[in-house]
């Protein structure tokens, strides 16, 4: 789980400093192999962006849903969910007033994640994020809020992945709580299904087809299996792995576009570092792709293929490493729900 979450937030970091430039800019400003260690963004070296920061509130999400079901016996989970993304919500505008909160629980500015100052930070954040959860109202599949398939539902839900028992569904509805159209929810579920198949032991290629499997059998997949297909197909032709190729498949700023990227990149690069840096090294959402690669190659090998000299630099390490250790004590540790209500309330 660890390393599933840092490799994720490497590659966030890695890609914020060039998220909107194009491959010429990024090629004549660090050479031709493009940037391979963290430059300035937002400040300093190795920050994270909202990938990372709704990252952390998705797996705080899923200990608190636990911590409802073991309090109260039962547990709406994607109502908690939403709740956790209402406190990201409270961090990028610092008015808990302004937050539309449930009126019949108010807010909810506690736990032990708001303590972190570095998720205050706002370092562009989703615009379809933002106004969604600024309405108050959660979207679902059968109910969205808008047509956005922007990789804003995506790039958040790896923890699904990790700990779900069917993570495809749920990490289309996790999505579907900000993003409307079915490409934005069904590519987060194709997504958390992938890091659950990986873990379970299988290959990223297996877990990748297993996804498109599911995509194929549900209403509205067309675009996500078309994407992913397209990522398999371009690996199964040869060829070195280029900006060019990866362009090829999109940008990224969409859901099924940043899945498909990250899963070539995740295939077609000789080694877990080349493919990050390939993931970030093209015209598109940079930092969206390197989350969703390095959270997939974080989940296959753990995190002793973690440059050391990137993690020393990383923002918001030892909180990304205690979420990550809390997560797997929460589901997976003989304690079961080992911590108190005010590290993670029941809500």
């Amino acid at each position: 789980m660890v390393g599933c979450l840092l490799g994720g937030a490497i590659g966030d970091a890695l890609g914020a400093p060039v998220e909107f430039l194009s491959w010429p800019q990024i090629e004549s400003r660090f050479g031709p192999r493009g940037i391979r260690e963290f430059a300035p963004a937002f400040g300093g070296l190795g920050r994270v962006t909202d990938d990372t920061q709704m990252t952390l509130f998705t797996a705080e999400g899923l200990i608190r849903a636990e911590h409802r079901i073991a309090d109260r016996g039962l547990v709406n989970v994607d109502a908690v969910l939403h709740r956790a993304y209402l406190r990201w919500l409270f961090t990028q505008i610092g008015d808990a007033s302004a937050v539309p909160w449930d009126p019949d629980i108010g807010e909810d500015t506690g736990g032990w994640l708001l303590q972190q100052r570095f998720l205050y930070s706002q370092r562009a954040p989703g615009m379809t994020c933002l106004s969604a959860l600024r309405s108050g109202l959660a979207g679902s599949p059968d109910h969205p809020l808008n047509d956005s398939k922007g990789c804003g539902g995506v790039m958040r839900v790896a923890p699904v992945g990790l700990v779900a028992s069917d993570p495809f569904d749920l990490g289309c509805r996790i999505a579907a709580l900000t993003h409307g159209h079915p490409s934005g929810w069904l590519a987060a579920g194709a997504f958390a299904q992938i890091i659950s198949e990986v873990i379970e032991g299988n290959t990223v290629r297996v877990a990748v087809e297993a996804a498109i499997g599911r995509c194929r059998r549900s209403m509205g997949g067309a675009e996500v299996v078309q994407a992913l297909t397209a990522s398999l197909s371009m690996l199964d032709e040869g060829g070195e792995p280029t900006p060019q190729r990866i362009e090829s498949l999109g940008g990224g700023w969409v859901a099924e576009e940043a899945l498909a990227i990250s899963a070539y990149c995740a295939l077609s690069a000789p080694s877990p570092g080349d493919a990050v840096a390939l993931a970030v090294n093209h015209s598109g959402d940079s930092d969206s792709t390197g989350s969703i690669t390095g959270n997939i190659l974080g989940a296959v090998l753990g995190a002793d293929w973690l440059d050391a000299d990137l993690l020393g630099q990383l923002e918001g390490r030892t909180v990304i490493e205690s979420v990550a250790g809390d997560l797997y004590d929460t589901f997976f540790s003989a304690a079961g729900v080992a911590f108190g209500s005010d590290r993670y309330p029941p809500w």
